[in-house]
C-alpha cells in the first residue's frame, strides 16, 4: 500500500500584486527523493516555506502524512545552505539539541535531575547513532570551529533527521561545497535511499522522503529518482510558476559510476521544458503525474 508523505494541492501564493505560485501540485509517495529545480525567483522558496508552515499558501492546502500544515511542526524538517550550528556545543550536542527542546523544558531540567540526566544519555546515544549514519562518528566531540564545511553540513542533516520528521526539506544544502564534498554528502543521499528501498522490500514503510531544491541539473538526476521543475515560463505565468516537468530519474545505487554523460538527454530536457523563457508551453500538455504515484 502506498502512503503520500506530501502532497502540495492547487497551491498558489502571492504578495501584494505580485503572483508567485501558480496552482502548483505535487504528490510524494513515502521514500521517494525528490528534487525541485527551476530559474532564479521561479518561486522555489517561497514553496519550500509553505511545505515548511512558516509562510502557508494564500490559496490551496499542503498535508503532510494526511494532516494539514498550517504552521511549523515536526512533520516537516528543513536543512538550509547556510547551517546554523551552536558554537559552543559539539557535534554530538548539537545533533541532541532538538530532541532536549521538545522533550523537555528548563525547570524539568533544573529541578528533576533524576529525571533528565537519563533522557539526556538517550538523546546523546540516538545522535551519536545518526552520526554514524552520516559518516561523523570520529567527530562526535569535535566543536564547528574543528569541523570542515562538509562536516557541518552533516551534523546539520543529523540535526533534522534525529526529529524523525515525515518530509525532510533540503534547501541547496550543498551549494557552498567544494566539488568533492559535495560528493561525499551526493552518496549519502543515495545510501539514504537504498536504505529506503530496502525497507520497502521488508514492506516496510520506508524512513527517509526527502525534497532537494538545486540549481545544478546533475545533481538533481543523480539523487534523486525523480525531476520536479518549477517555472513561470508558460503561458499562464503572469500568474505565477507552476510545475512544468515532472519525470523520473536514474536510480544510482552507493557505489555506482557517476558518469554524468548519460543525463545529457534529460537535462536538455529540462532546460527546454524548464528554463527557456521562449518556449511557449501549456503545462497541463507537459506534466505527467500519474507515473510517480510510488518511488521507483
Amino acid at each position: 500500500m502506498t502512503v503520500n508523505m506530501l502532497e502540495v494541492r492547487n497551491v498558489s501564493h502571492w504578495f501584494g500584486t505580485h503572483k508567485v505560485l501558480n496552482n502548483v501540485n505535487i504528490t510524494m509517495p513515502a521514500g521517494q527523493i525528490a528534487a525541485l529545480v527551476g530559474p532564479s525567483g521561479c518561486g522555489k522558496s517561497t514553496l519550500l516555506r509553505a511545505i515548511l508552515g512558516t509562510h502557508p499558501p494564500r490559496k490551496g492546502e499542503i498535508l503532510a502524512n494526511g494532516r494539514p500544515i498550517l504552521r511549523p511542526s515536526r512533520d516537516i524538517g528543513i536543512v538550509y545552505q547556510h547551517y546554523s550550528l551552536y558554537d559552543f556545543l559539539t557535534a554530538r550536542q548539537n545533533v541532541a539539541f532538538g530532541l532536549m527542546l521538545d522533550q523537555t523544558n528548563l525547570p524539568q531540567r533544573f529541578i528533576a535531575p533524576w529525571t533528565w540526566w537519563p533522557l539526556r544519555r538517550k538523546h546523546l546515544k540516538q545522535a551519536d547513532e545518526l552520526l554514524e549514519k552520516v559518516g561523523l562518528a570520529a567527530a562526535a566531540k569535535r566543536y564547528p570551529s574543528e569541523m570542515s564545511g562538509g562536516m557541518r553540513q552533516r551534523v546539520a542533516i543529523a540535526q533534522a533527521l534525529i526529529m524523525k520528521p515525515r518530509v525532510l526539506l533540503l534547501d541547496e544544502p550543498f551549494g557552498a561545497l567544494d566539488e568533492a564534498t559535495r560528493e561525499e554528502l551526493q552518496l549519502m543521499l543515495l545510501q539514504l535511499y537504498e536504505e529506503n528501498t530496502q525497507a520497502m522490500a521488508r514492506n516496510e514503510v520506508p524512513r527517509y522522503t526527502i525534497l532537494i531544491v538545486t540549481h545544478e541539473l546533475n545533481e538533481a538526476i543523480y539523487v534523486s529518482d525523480r525531476v520536479l521543475g518549477l517555472s513561470q515560463y508558460h503561458t499562464d505565468g503572469v500568474n505565477g510558476a507552476t510545475i512544468l516537468y515532472d519525470e523520473k530519474a536514474p536510480v544510482f545505487r552507493p557505489g555506482d559510476p557517476r558518469d554524468f554523460a548519460q543525463f545529457e538527454q534529460q537535462k536538455d530536457d529540462i532546460r527546454c521544458r524548464v528554463f527557456d523563457p521562449d518556449t511557449n508551453k501549456q503545462h497541463q500538455e507537459l506534466v505527467k503525474v500519474a507515473d510517480h504515484i510510488a518511488p521507483k
